[in-house]
């Protein structure tokens, strides 16, 4: 018997793997930019531009209208990861000393 995850979960779920994956990859990004000289607008532009991607198969789900709802629940736990990871990544690699 099949069973649809109720709506909480699955936006907790995807909030936390964005937070994870995004905050994880930007304090890379940070050390290895400090590393290279790169600087650190470009690295959080990147990043913006990476999360806008991350979002885009559901942003493009709520445009033609396929299994609007689901997309609308995944699309917020998106944003909302992405938000908060890219928010503390920048204070993280201050504190390790990377920006």
């Amino acid at each position: 018997m099949w069973h649809a995850l109720p709506d909480e979960t699955l936006r907790a779920q995807l909030t936390v793997g964005a937070l994870v994956a995004f905050g994880v990859a930007r304090v890379v990004a940070a050390a290895i930019g400090a590393q290279r000289g790169w600087r650190i607008a470009t690295v959080t532009q990147w990043f913006l531009c990476a999360a806008f991607v991350f979002c885009l198969p559901q942003i493009l789900q709520i445009v033609f209208a396929v299994d609007v709802h689901t997309a609308y629940v995944e699309l917020q736990g998106k944003i909302v990861g992405c938000a908060l990871g890219l928010f503390c990544a920048p204070i993280v690699s201050h504190r390790i000393g990377y920006e």
